[in-house]
Formats: C-alpha cells, sequence, structure tokens
C-alpha cells in the first residue's frame, strides 16, 4: 500500500472505533430531552473531566496552536495561560451554575436568561448569538479535518470531499449518540491526545536536533525574538497578549459549557473539575514544542496550520502519521459533536419554542433539534468551504463574541438590580463594536483585543441602563417550577 494509504486507513479506523463507541454507549439509553442534551445530570468528576477537555481542546490544540506558534512565534503562548486563569473563574462560578441549572431544569445557556430575566426576546438573542458562535467554532473542527485527511492522504484526497464526509460522519453520531456518546469518545480521544503530544513534542525535536533544549537553541539562532513579543508580528503586542487572555478567560460564556455543565451530578464536581483541568494543558506545551521544531524541518509553508502534519510526515512512518492524523479527527469530531448538540438545542428550545409552539412538549422540542441538526451542520460546512481563516483566527473571533455574554451570567447571579433591557441592550452594542473592529481589520486596536472594547462598553450600558429604569423581578428568586 502507498504510504497516504496506510495513513488514511488508520485515521479512518480510529474515526470509526471512535463512532462505535459513542453508538453502544448511547443505545444503552432512552434519548430523550434531558439524556440526549445533559445526560440525565447524573456524571461524576472523571466523566466530567473528560468531557470538558474534549470541548476545551480540539483541532485547535493540535494543529491551531502549531500552526500559529510556526507562523506568529511568541504571541501563541497566550493558550497556555487563557486555558488555566478560566479554571479560576470556573472555580467560583460553575458550583452556582449548576446548582440553579439543577432547580430549575435548565439545559442551555438561553434556559439560564430566560429564567433569570424572564425576557423571551433576551434569551432568544443570546441563542442566536450563540448558534452563530458556535457555526464559528464548529468551522474550526471541519477545517481541521479536512487538513488533516489532506495531508496524511499525501494530496490525493482534497480537503473539501474530506471536510463533506466528516460533516456527515459527525451529523449521524450527533442523532443517535446525544452528549453522553461524546463523552466516552472523550475517553479515546484524550487518550490519544496525550501520546500525540508526547510523540511529537519530544520525539521531533530529538530526531532532528538531539533534545529540546538544542531546538531551541537552533530555533533561536535562527530566528532571534520570534519566541517573544510581537514574534512575527507586527501588531501582537504585551498589551494584545494580555487584553486577549482577559477576554478568552471568559471560557464560561461558550454555550457548550452550560450544556456540559449541567451534565454533572453535583456542583461540587464542576468546583474539582476546574482544579484539576490545568493539568491539561501540560500537554499542549508538547503541541507547541512540535510546532517551534517545525519551522526548522518545513520552513516555508504559506498556511501555518500545516506545519505540524508536514513536519511529522517528513519525520515518522506513515502508521505514525495515521495515529497522529486519527487522533486529531477525534479532537475535531468530539467538540464538533457537542457544539452542534447544543446550538440544535439552543434553536429548537429558546428560539423555535417560544415563538413558534409555546405548547411544545419536550419530546417535541428533541424532535425539531434534531431536525436543526442538520441545517446547523450544512451551514457551518458551507464557511468551511468558502471561507480560510486560520484555525486560532476563527477561534479568537469567537471569543471575542461569546465574551459578551459575560454581564449577562456575571451580573445575572451577582447584582439584583440589573435588568433584561440593560443587559439585552449591553449586548448588541458590545456586539456590534467588537464584530465592527474584527471585520474591518482593526482586531488588535490600540494594541487590544477587539472583544476587550466590545466587553467595556457592553459592561457600561448594562450599568446604566439597569441603573435608569425599574427593578425588575429576579427569576432565579422565584420558587423551582417542579
Amino acid at each position: 500500500m502507498t504510504p497516504g494509504t496506510v495513513a488514511l486507513s488508520i485515521i479512518f479506523g480510529i474515526m470509526g472505533l471512535g463512532s462505535a463507541i459513542g453508538f453502544l454507549a448511547a443505545n444503552k439509553r432512552k434519548l430523550n430531552l434531558e439524556e440526549w442534551a445533559v445526560a440525565g445530570r447524573g456524571l461524576g468528576l472523571i466523566l466530567v473531566w473528560i468531557l470538558l477537555a474534549g470541548e476545551t481542546f480540539t483541532t485547535f490544540s493540535v494543529l491551531g496552536i502549531s500552526g500559529w506558534i510556526y507562523a506568529k512565534g511568541g504571541p501563541t503562548l497566550y493558550v497556555l495561560i487563557y486555558l488555566t486563569t478560566g479554571q479560576v473563574l470556573i472555580f467560583f462560578l460553575g458550583p452556582l451554575l449548576w446548582e440553579l441549572g439543577a432547580r430549575f431544569r435548565l439545559q442551555t445557556l438561553g434556559d439560564f436568561f430566560a429564567q433569570r430575566y424572564g425576557s423571551r426576546l433576551l434569551a432568544a438573542t443570546v441563542s442566536l448569538a450563540g448558534v452563530v458562535f458556535l457555526m464559528v467554532y464548529l468551522q474550526l473542527q471541519l477545517t481541521g479535518l479536512g487538513i488533516i485527511v489532506e495531508v496524511a492522504s499525501f494530496e490525493r484526497v482534497g480537503r473539501n470531499p474530506a471536510m463533506i464526509v466528516s460533516t456527515a460522519v459527525i451529523a449521524c453520531f450527533v442523532l443517535s449518540s446525544g452528549v453522553r456518546g461524546v463523552v466516552w469518545v472523550s475517553v479515546l480521544k484524550d487518550f490519544l491526545l496525550v501520546g500525540v503530544a508526547v510523540i511529537v513534542g519530544i520525539g521531533l525535536p530529538y530526531l532532528h536536533f538531539g533534545g529540546i533544549g538544542p531546538m531551541f537553541a537552533a530555533l533561536i539562532k535562527a530566528r532571534p525574538g520570534f519566541l517573544t513579543m510581537p514574534g512575527g508580528t507586527a501588531t501582537l503586542t504585551h498589551s494584545w497578549f494580555i487584553s486577549t487572555i482577559l477576554v478568552d478567560s471568559l471560557m464560561f460564556c461558550w454555550p457548550h459549557f452550560f450544556a456540559s455543565a449541567f451534565t454533572a451530578k453535583n456542583g461540587d464536581t464542576i468546583r474539582r473539575n476546574a482544579v484539576i483541568m490545568p493539568f491539561y494543558v501540560l500537554p499542549l506545551a508538547l503541541i507547541l514544542f512540535a510546532g517551534c521544531a517545525a519551522i526548522l524541518i518545513s520552513p516555508g509553508l504559506r498556511n501555518g496550520d500545516l506545519a505540524l502534519l508536514t513536519a511529522v510526515r517528513a519525520t515518522f512512518p506513515p502508521w505514525v502519521l495515521g495515529i497522529i492524523g486519527g487522533a486529531g479527527a477525534l479532537t475535531a469530531m468530539v467538540p464538533a459533536a457537542i457544539q452542534i448538540l447544543t446550538a440544535a438545542t439552543l434553536l429548537a428550545k429558546n428560539v423555535y419554542r417560544p415563538y413558534v409552539d409555546p405548547g411544545m412538549t419536550e419530546e417535541r422540542v428533541a424532535r425539531v433539534a434534531r431536525i436543526a441538526v442538520g441545517g446547523i451542520t450544512v451551514g457551518a460546512l458551507y464557511l468551511a468551504l468558502n471561507t480560510s481563516p486560520t484555525l486560532v483566527g476563527l477561534l479568537i473571533l469567537g471569543y471575542s463574541g461569546v465574551a459578551q455574554f459575560g454581564p449577562g451570567i456575571v451580573l445575572g447571579v451577582t447584582w439584583r438590580r440589573v435588568t433584561s433591557t440593560g443587559i439585552l441592550a449591553g449586548l448588541l452594542c458590545g456586539l456590534a463594536l467588537a464584530a465592527a473592529l474584527s471585520f474591518t481589520g482593526r482586531d488588535p486596536y490600540l494594541g487590544l483585543n477587539a472583544g476587550l472594547f466590545g466587553l467595556g462598553l457592553n459592561v457600561a450600558v448594562v450599568v446604566a441602563v439597569s441603573l435608569l429604569g425599574s427593578r425588575q423581578p429576579n427569576g432565579f428568586a422565584a420558587p423551582s417550577a417542579s
């Protein structure tokens, strides 16, 4: 067999194994809306850790950060920091969100806003915005899958056909497995990801340079100053670095975080998970080492996202490339599944039901959500096929958007005076400013992350409108509907 055939066979074999695990795990239970969306709220510490790791460490973790350090250098190190500082916020806020979710039977981010503020318009606006940003994140996964298959096949299989086939597989997986299936596939994914990090993070430097230290010495000699700010850029300075960490630390604002947090059996599970999650950042440091090695192993690539797999292909036999590619495929498949599932539930429960059929039962909501899966995957696939930003660029754009949910979440549980009108006005202003800066090429702006400007305006508008308006009832002060 040709090298490409060997690598592709292993990649598809790993994807098939992962899908089979998910199908078997989910088929043991009836997939009503509660089970499909939040796994019956019965997952313990280890499974919640695996699920949250599965949605946090994505194709971006394998291809994105290695590609960015290949192309831009030092600014990429922000990744190691925000993934840790974000857990500090989750440690304090996560158990409270879980408690509210259990008390009021919340399943989505939209449910949170609807219950707290009593406004279906606000809940629908948040849900629609959340779906948009989830599709951006989903585009990242599909693009990464295409890159993996294209490079592993030695360009015999094009990126677009690979994305189309992979999207169909993921959609079927979501429809039949729900969030519990995603959890069990994450077990395989995490095992492989750690192994891949060790292979590439240690193997590439030792095979080409004799060790990690000599690799860095050679890189510093060849590219002086590349691993400091602004690295290979002119605009990603220390101020951008710090402001991006501040924005991205609001990782609890992602809609799929709420879906995953609500699967836990108690709030303490979320707190303990936040303590141990930073240990998962350690394998990412090895991925960064591999990206640094690729700068010297495979110089001159126009697309940094290709760097890691190109260096691996030039160094290891095809079966190793297949294992690494298979692990990368699962890091796309697992988060893509939870993102599709979350987006579909938001559309069905927080947009369609309130405005189209308020009397819908949970069973009918579940059916509408499954129908929405098709539209969401097709939309994300269209974006992946027709746009070509970098993987990290997509993620930064998504974080700038979801960060605007932060005031509504944090103030909703800490400030009684905050109003739905204030939250809606602040959200729209923050989104508008962040989008205007991002889409006109002004990110960073004045050296800062565009999302931080949006967040500042957001908070100012929320506070001003809430203080000027009349006090509104707090939906979390009401007794549980159950």
